[in-house]
Protein backbone atom coordinates (compact mmCIF):
# COMPACT_ATOMS: atom_id res chain seq x y z
CA UNK A 1 0.00 0.00 0.00
CA UNK A 2 0.80 3.44 -1.03
CA UNK A 3 2.15 6.16 1.66
CA UNK A 4 -0.10 9.19 1.62
CA UNK A 5 1.34 12.49 2.67
CA UNK A 6 -0.84 15.66 2.83
CA UNK A 7 1.57 18.43 2.17
CA UNK A 8 0.87 22.50 3.07
CA UNK A 9 1.05 23.93 -0.49
CA UNK A 10 2.56 27.02 0.41
CA UNK A 11 4.56 25.84 3.79
CA UNK A 12 5.42 21.38 3.28
CA UNK A 13 6.10 20.14 6.37
CA UNK A 14 10.05 19.77 6.58
CA UNK A 15 9.91 16.55 8.26
CA UNK A 16 7.48 15.12 5.70
CA UNK A 17 9.66 16.22 2.42
CA UNK A 18 12.75 14.29 4.50
CA UNK A 19 10.81 11.20 4.42
CA UNK A 20 9.43 11.13 1.18
CA UNK A 21 13.04 12.16 -0.18
CA UNK A 22 14.48 8.72 1.96
CA UNK A 23 12.15 7.11 0.47
CA UNK A 24 13.31 7.84 -3.16
CA UNK A 25 17.00 7.39 -2.22
CA UNK A 26 15.64 3.85 -0.87
CA UNK A 27 14.16 3.11 -4.41
CA UNK A 28 10.36 4.32 -3.59
CA UNK A 29 8.50 5.37 -6.71
CA UNK A 30 6.29 8.42 -5.84
CA UNK A 31 3.20 10.44 -7.60
CA UNK A 32 3.87 13.98 -6.55
CA UNK A 33 2.68 17.50 -7.72
CA UNK A 34 3.95 19.48 -10.51
CA UNK A 35 3.60 23.11 -11.91
CA UNK A 36 1.44 21.58 -14.07
CA UNK A 37 -0.06 18.42 -13.45
CA UNK A 38 0.96 14.92 -11.32
CA UNK A 39 4.02 12.92 -12.28
CA UNK A 40 5.58 10.15 -11.44
CA UNK A 41 8.72 9.83 -9.71
CA UNK A 42 11.84 8.08 -8.90
CA UNK A 43 15.55 8.58 -8.08
CA UNK A 44 17.61 9.02 -10.68
CA UNK A 45 19.71 6.05 -11.62
CA UNK A 46 16.70 3.30 -10.49
CA UNK A 47 16.00 0.59 -13.08
CA UNK A 48 13.12 -0.62 -10.70
CA UNK A 49 11.59 3.08 -11.15
CA UNK A 50 12.21 3.39 -14.62
CA UNK A 51 10.82 -0.19 -15.16
CA UNK A 52 7.56 0.47 -12.83
CA UNK A 53 6.76 4.03 -14.91
CA UNK A 54 6.86 2.16 -18.35
CA UNK A 55 4.28 -0.36 -16.55
CA UNK A 56 1.94 1.68 -15.24
CA UNK A 57 2.03 4.28 -18.85
CA UNK A 58 2.69 1.22 -21.09
CA UNK A 59 5.29 3.35 -22.48
CA UNK A 60 7.80 1.72 -25.18
CA UNK A 61 11.77 2.26 -24.86
CA UNK A 62 11.14 5.52 -27.35
CA UNK A 63 8.98 7.65 -24.93
CA UNK A 64 11.02 10.62 -23.15
CA UNK A 65 11.86 10.30 -19.48
CA UNK A 66 12.28 13.69 -17.55
CA UNK A 67 15.02 14.72 -15.16
CA UNK A 68 13.09 17.42 -12.97
CA UNK A 69 15.64 19.74 -11.58
CA UNK A 70 15.90 22.38 -8.83
CA UNK A 71 17.98 25.12 -10.81
CA UNK A 72 19.75 25.99 -13.88
CA UNK A 73 23.14 24.78 -12.43
CA UNK A 74 21.88 21.08 -11.88
CA UNK A 75 20.15 21.29 -15.58
CA UNK A 76 23.51 21.84 -16.72
CA UNK A 77 24.81 18.84 -15.86
CA UNK A 78 22.51 16.43 -17.32
CA UNK A 79 22.15 18.22 -21.30
CA UNK A 80 24.47 19.92 -23.39
CA UNK A 81 23.11 23.47 -24.11
CA UNK A 82 24.76 26.11 -26.40
CA UNK A 83 24.36 29.92 -26.54
CA UNK A 84 21.12 30.25 -27.69
CA UNK A 85 19.26 27.93 -26.70
CA UNK A 86 20.81 28.64 -22.97
CA UNK A 87 18.79 32.11 -23.39
CA UNK A 88 15.52 30.87 -24.63
CA UNK A 89 15.83 28.03 -21.62
CA UNK A 90 16.59 30.83 -18.64
CA UNK A 91 13.72 32.89 -20.16
CA UNK A 92 11.35 30.49 -19.60
CA UNK A 93 12.27 28.46 -16.46
CA UNK A 94 10.85 27.89 -13.59
CA UNK A 95 8.34 27.12 -15.81
CA UNK A 96 5.94 24.83 -17.23
CA UNK A 97 8.09 22.98 -20.12
CA UNK A 98 10.16 20.37 -20.63
CA UNK A 99 13.10 20.87 -22.85
CA UNK A 100 14.43 17.72 -24.93
CA UNK A 101 18.25 17.88 -25.36
CA UNK A 102 21.18 16.44 -26.14
CA UNK A 103 22.00 14.29 -22.67
CA UNK A 104 26.08 14.57 -20.91
CA UNK A 105 27.57 11.28 -19.98
CA UNK A 106 25.66 12.39 -16.31
CA UNK A 107 22.50 10.61 -17.40
CA UNK A 108 22.21 7.08 -17.09
CA UNK A 109 22.23 5.46 -20.41
CA UNK A 110 18.85 3.58 -20.07
CA UNK A 111 17.14 7.08 -19.78
CA UNK A 112 18.28 8.03 -22.99
CA UNK A 113 16.53 8.37 -26.23
CA UNK A 114 18.22 4.77 -27.73
CA UNK A 115 18.86 6.60 -31.22
CA UNK A 116 19.39 10.60 -30.11
CA UNK A 117 21.05 9.85 -27.31
CA UNK A 118 18.51 12.64 -25.56
CA UNK A 119 16.66 13.30 -22.42
CA UNK A 120 14.03 15.33 -21.33
CA UNK A 121 14.91 18.23 -18.65
CA UNK A 122 12.38 20.86 -16.42
CA UNK A 123 12.43 23.31 -13.78
CA UNK A 124 9.26 23.30 -12.30
CA UNK A 125 7.83 26.06 -10.50
CA UNK A 126 5.76 24.28 -7.48
CA UNK A 127 6.84 25.21 -3.77
CA UNK A 128 6.53 21.69 -2.91
CA UNK A 129 8.48 19.90 -5.65
CA UNK A 130 10.93 22.81 -5.12
CA UNK A 131 11.48 21.41 -1.07
CA UNK A 132 11.52 17.96 -2.34
CA UNK A 133 14.51 18.70 -4.92
CA UNK A 134 16.29 20.69 -2.26
CA UNK A 135 16.44 17.79 -0.26
CA UNK A 136 16.72 15.66 -2.20
CA UNK A 137 19.71 17.15 -3.97
CA UNK A 138 19.62 15.63 -7.11
CA UNK A 139 16.85 15.92 -10.49
CA UNK A 140 14.05 13.40 -10.02
CA UNK A 141 13.14 10.95 -13.08
CA UNK A 142 10.09 11.96 -13.99
CA UNK A 143 7.25 10.83 -16.12
CA UNK A 144 3.44 12.45 -16.51
CA UNK A 145 0.83 10.54 -14.46
CA UNK A 146 -1.29 10.40 -17.33
CA UNK A 147 -2.59 6.52 -17.58
CA UNK A 148 -3.14 4.13 -20.74
CA UNK A 149 -6.62 5.11 -22.28
CA UNK A 150 -6.90 8.50 -20.74
CA UNK A 151 -7.00 11.61 -22.17
CA UNK A 152 -5.89 13.99 -19.47
CA UNK A 153 -3.28 13.74 -16.49
CA UNK A 154 -4.84 12.15 -13.10
CA UNK A 155 -5.29 15.31 -10.50
CA UNK A 156 -6.53 14.39 -7.00
CA UNK A 157 -4.45 13.17 -4.61
CA UNK A 158 -6.55 10.70 -2.93
CA UNK A 159 -7.87 9.45 -6.08
CA UNK A 160 -4.65 8.35 -7.49
CA UNK A 161 -3.85 6.77 -3.81
CA UNK A 162 -6.95 4.79 -4.49
CA UNK A 163 -6.20 3.82 -7.96
CA UNK A 164 -2.64 3.24 -7.84
CA UNK A 165 -2.25 2.17 -3.97
CA UNK A 166 -0.13 -1.23 -5.05
CA UNK A 167 1.70 0.32 -7.99
CA UNK A 168 3.33 3.17 -5.84
CA UNK A 169 4.84 3.41 -2.70
CA UNK A 170 3.92 7.28 -1.84
CA UNK A 171 1.55 9.57 -3.41
CA UNK A 172 2.15 13.75 -2.15
CA UNK A 173 -1.34 15.35 -1.63
CA UNK A 174 -0.95 19.35 -2.00
CA UNK A 175 -4.30 20.25 -3.33
CA UNK A 176 -5.32 20.95 -6.94
CA UNK A 177 -2.38 21.33 -9.24
CA UNK A 178 -4.17 21.47 -12.98
CA UNK A 179 -4.60 18.70 -15.53
CA UNK A 180 -2.77 20.26 -18.71
CA UNK A 181 0.92 18.80 -18.86
CA UNK A 182 4.15 20.21 -19.81
CA UNK A 183 4.85 22.26 -23.03
CA UNK A 184 7.40 20.24 -24.87
CA UNK A 185 9.85 22.00 -26.75
CA UNK A 186 12.69 19.88 -28.66
CA UNK A 187 16.55 21.39 -28.83
CA UNK A 188 18.40 18.64 -29.74
CA UNK A 189 18.82 20.08 -32.97
CA UNK A 190 20.03 23.69 -32.24
CA UNK A 191 16.30 25.29 -33.27
CA UNK A 192 13.46 24.89 -30.93
CA UNK A 193 10.50 22.02 -32.45
CA UNK A 194 7.17 22.40 -30.88
CA UNK A 195 6.42 18.89 -29.44
CA UNK A 196 3.48 19.24 -27.44
CA UNK A 197 1.54 22.41 -26.99
CA UNK A 198 0.62 22.08 -22.98
CA UNK A 199 0.88 24.62 -20.22
CA UNK A 200 3.46 26.64 -20.93
CA UNK A 201 3.18 29.60 -23.45
CA UNK A 202 5.36 28.47 -26.88
CA UNK A 203 4.85 31.98 -28.38
CA UNK A 204 8.72 32.72 -27.32
CA UNK A 205 9.25 29.62 -29.49
CA UNK A 206 7.45 29.90 -32.86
Amino acid sequence: MAKYYDVHPDNPQPRTITQVAAAIRADALIAYPTDSCYALGCRLGSKNGIDRIRAIRELDDRHHFTLVCQDFAQLGQFVRVDKDVFRAIKASTPGSYTFILPATKEVPRMLQHPKKKTVGVRIPDHVVTQALLAELGEPLLSSTLLLPGEDEPMTQGWEIKDQLDHVVDAVLDSGDCGTEPTTVIDFSDGEAEIVRHGAGDTSRFE
